[in-house]
């Protein structure tokens, strides 16, 4: 086994680690706004709003030229192909409007999940065979950082060693030929809420998960401080039986990342997973309050906690643009405020904040 290698150039490295830091600045955290064509239609279909490419163009548009403010909370914006190419009525493109406000554009690079052959209703995740190409393209049109999903499963006899290891590689592989383009490459590897399991389980495959992941970033020599992860917080499954309090979940997501991600990771910005608004809000807010050694910054990465109340507010409708982009200004804040351990539980309050954002087995 050899033990010589090469990290990027340094550089590369520089550009890499200070995308990395700005993403995770304190107080910011991303907006995640790369919902893929049917899932935004999904979106759409709750406010009675048809799912055209002009009816995208206008949602997204609400999202991107919300006031400036917006800024001191989101750092990074995560794009759906189509939408990283589209303009606002004035013919700018969203991409510029986004530098404008000092927002980083950012792009989701994978191509979905996929049946793992064997395995017990397990996937991986398909996209890597011209990813090179896509990604030398995507940072020529204005983006410095790029999105993964990996998928697990808790069952009985998941997540399997199989699609434990597939995904970690999968990953691996991703994150290098991202950082070999320029791209800061935000690793997620999701494991789902779906299932009965407690918050002892849970916490656990995520530190089996973690863990592997690591072991593979290593293995291809993958510059962590030019990174993120996206985890999911440790939740116990949507339908367990016994309620964990923020503090429960607190400890347990923080101690798994304390035994499985090393110190040179800039930060980590947690998935919201089907929680509501609040609650997503409320468990960020925990894990910072929770003492003891966080080496990295904490923070959010939020698609539905942060657009549910946006989408009930505005209701596909012109005349209530600015009412859509409150919303997006109070959650964003709130969370915000959750990146210092400084918000107080129900202070925000929004069109959907409490609803119900659970989607089983979801996929983007």
């Amino acid at each position: 086994m050899t033990t010589y290698f090469n990290y990027p150039p340094p550089e590369l490295q520089e550009e890499l680690k200070r995308i990395a830091n700005a993403i995770v600045a304190p107080g910011k955290g991303i907006l995640a706004a790369d919902e893929s064509t049917a899932t935004i239609g999904k979106r759409f279909a709750d406010i009675s709003t048809e799912n055209t490419e002009d009816n995208r163009r206008k949602y997204r548009q609400l999202l991107f030229t919300t006031d400036d403010a917006v800024s001191n909370n989101i750092s990074g914006v995560i794009l759906f192909h189509e939408t990283l190419y589209q303009k606002a009525d004035d013919g700018t493109p969203f991409v510029e409007l986004l530098k404008k406000k000092n927002i980083i554009p950012g792009i989701k690079v994978d191509k979905g999940v996929v049946p793992l052959f064997g395995s017990e209703g397990e996937g991986t995740t398909q996209g890597l065979d011209d990813l090179d190409k896509r990604c030398a393209q995507y940072k020529k049109d204005g983006c410095d950082f790029a999105k993964w999903r990996c998928v697990l499963k808790i069952g009985k006899n998941t997540p399997s060693y199989q699609a434990i290891l597939e995904n970690a590689n999968v990953l691996a592989r991703y994150a290098s030929i991202c950082q070999a383009n320029g791209l800061v490459p935000i690793v997620e590897p999701e494991v789902l809420p779906d299932g009965d399991h407690d918050l002892d389980r849970a916490q656990k495959v995520t530190e089996t998960v973690l863990a592997a992941v690591y072991k593979a970033l290593n293995d291809h020599h993958v510059y962590l401080e030019g990174t993120l992860l996206k985890p999911n917080m440790v939740t116990a499954g949507q339908s367990c039986a016994t309620k964990f309090s923020p503090e429960d979940v607190a400890k347990a997501t923080v101690t798994a990342l304390q035994r499985t991600v090393p110190a040179a990771v800039p930060g980590v910005t947690f998935l919201s997973g089907g929680q509501t608004e609040e609650e997503a809000t409320v468990h960020l807010n925990a894990i910072n309050a929770f003492p003891g050694k966080k080496p990295w910054a904490l923070t959010f990465s939020f698609g539905r906690a942060l657009q549910a109340s946006v989408l009930r507010a505005w209701k596909g409708k012109d005349e209530t643009v600015k009412a859509g982009q409150n919303e997006l200004l109070k959650r964003a804040k709130a969370n915000g405020e959750a990146y210092f351990g400084k918000y107080v539980a129900g202070s925000c309050v929004g069109a959907a904040a409490e609803t119900e954002l659970f989607v089983a087995n979801h996929s983007y």
